[in-house]
């Protein structure tokens, strides 16, 4: 089985996503497909650019993967996140997410993509049509003082 929890720097793969969790025993698998939207609180948004602590962002996803696991017992999930520049409607982030019955399966899927935006150490720049912002954190709080992320002895890999 390929890896479950994953970031990525080409185009995101529903089908991928899927596969990894799909087994006999679910009668139940929930997808969230997060995209580019053209709008952001009422302004035009021409593209994306997101980074990532690749290492620390992979450990993230694994610590969610065993929180949903433990909140919902029979579950797999899997997460794939993609990194570099989106244009509108391109795929950010899959999640997906396996269960026997199909409202664990729903919710699951929903708790883990609040628990990306918390903890995930994945940023986000706006391009738009009257220039571009480095966004902090992925819930927008907590915006960056040198006006883009950047870690101490690390690549952006």
């Amino acid at each position: 089985m390929s890896q479950l929890f994953d970031i990525k720097d080409t185009p995101l793969s529903i089908e991928e996503v899927v596969e990894k969790v799909t087994r006999r025993e679910c009668g139940a698998i929930a997808t969230f497909i997060g995209t580019v939207r053209e709008l952001t609180h009422g302004k035009r948004t021409l593209k994306l650019e997101y980074q990532a602590y690749k290492p620390m962002a992979i450990k993230m996803l694994e610590q969610i993967g065993q929180e949903v696991r433990d909140k919902w017992p029979g579950s797999t999930i899997a997460i794939t996140h993609r990194v570099g520049t989106l244009d509108i409607s391109e795929i950010a982030v899959i999640i997906a997410v396996s269960t026997p019955h199909r409202k664990a399966a729903y919710e699951a899927n929903e708790y883990a993509m609040e628990r990306i935006k918390q903890i995930v150490p994945i940023w986000k720049k706006e391009f738009w049509e009257d220039g571009t912002k480095w966004v902090g954190d992925q819930l927008e709080k907590n915006a960056y003082p040198e006006g883009k992320p950047s870690i101490k002895g690390e690549e952006n890999d």
